[in-house]
């Protein structure tokens, strides 16, 4: 591929009886009409059933096999145009009826994007969603995309992020029961969760000097102590020493106030102690237009706010509105990771000279 053609986004079209394949041509369609000079995409799929998916939907659009070495830019002439890199079924799909036949498709789609990237051939990935449960009853031991990313990418902690409505949350712990949460967060996991937040806004999102806002765990972030102690035992400590190395990190702040724009408009992130206290203001504020991002990978990922959404599948209904904005976002990070790759390059040739 030519140098000054940015190289393409994976996206994974997921669960086939799903609206994977749906959302996925569709906000592929809307990124190509309004922005055909930037990132083009590749979508992973069965080729003839992504065919199938669009006349089911009266998509005026072509299909053309993706091929690695003849270069493809989406002009102005070429809008219409949809790159699939074929991964075929295991079995035919229907919308709306699941099957474990398929689980093994679903995990080569991701596969397929992941050497694509290993290989130079895509820039990052964008997801569609999966069906954790049928890969599941298919035999498959699987947990979800960050999990199986970080495995394949021998990456030992990732950090959940969302973005959306104005926010970023970012999660120290993700898919925990609440009575297992406090154990959960420690000073070593905590400031693990910490740097990869900060490190990968700046270099992935191009923030030159993060703003993070952390939650308490307890009620009042504990209330001095009186409604727990993982505020003073670990969350305070954590804080203070990123602080002492010059970072603006605050809080713990009562995360029942610190979702208002008195404090989020002086902030670039928020990390919440647990799924269920950060991303239901997010999702309120965003849902069907928000973005989950996998931080702490060598990969570029995102992928949409909603799941697989079975009953849906098939009645052309489907929202591409959650997709879009991870398409977007993918291709913001790919250009905020050029950027400071480029400042880096330059900034050690200028140490280099002198």
């Amino acid at each position: 591929m030519d140098s000054n053609t940015p190289l393409p986004l994976a996206l994974t079209t997921g669960e086939p009886a799903g609206i994977g394949a749906e959302v996925s041509l569709r906000a592929a369609l809307q990124w190509q009409n309004q922005t055909p000079s930037l990132t083009p995409l590749v979508l992973m799929g069965d080729y003839d059933f992504l065919i199938a998916t669009a006349r089911n939907m009266a998509l005026d659009v072509q299909f053309r096999h993706y091929d690695a070495n003849a270069p493809f830019t989406h002009t102005q002439d070429a809008t219409q145009i949809i790159q699939v890199a074929h991964v075929p079924l295991r079995a035919p799909a229907t919308a709306g009826q699941l099957s474990t036949a398929n689980a093994p498709h679903v995990l080569e789609l991701l596969d397929t994007a992941l050497n694509g990237i290993a290989s130079q051939q895509f820039s990052g990935m964008v997801t569609a969603p999966v069906h954790k449960g049928i890969i599941n009853d298919a035999g498959i031991a699987f947990t979800g995309h960050t999990e199986y990313l970080a495995d394949k990418t021998q990456t030992d902690q990732v950090v959940m992020m969302l973005a959306g409505g104005g926010m970023r949350v970012a999660l120290a712990t993700t898919h925990v029961p609440l009575k297992l949460i406090s154990d959960a967060i420690t000073i070593p996991s905590l400031t693990r969760t910490l740097d990869i937040l900060l490190h990968d806004l700046t270099v992935k999102f191009n923030i030159a000097q993060p703003r993070v806002l952390v939650t308490g765990l307890n009620p009042h972030a504990g209330e001095g102590g009186h409604m727990g102690m993982e505020e003073i035992d670990v969350i305070t400590p954590v804080i203070q020493s990123f602080q002492q190395r010059g970072h603006d990190v605050r809080g713990p702040y009562p995360a029942d106030t610190l979702f208002q724009p008195h404090y989020l408009n002086d902030a670039d992130a928020v990390l919440a102690m647990y799924h269920d206290q950060g991303l239901p203001v997010l999702k309120y504020a965003s849902f069907g237009h928000g973005v989950n991002i996998t931080l702490g990978l060598p990969i570029i990922r995102t992928s949409v706010d909603h799941g697989t959404a079975i009953d849906l599948a098939g009645k052309n209904t489907a929202d591409a509105g959650s997709m879009f904005a991870a398409i977007q976002c993918a291709h913001d990070m790919v250009h905020a990771s050029h950027m400071n790759a480029a400042v880096n390059t330059q900034t050690n040739v200028s140490t280099r000279k002198i």
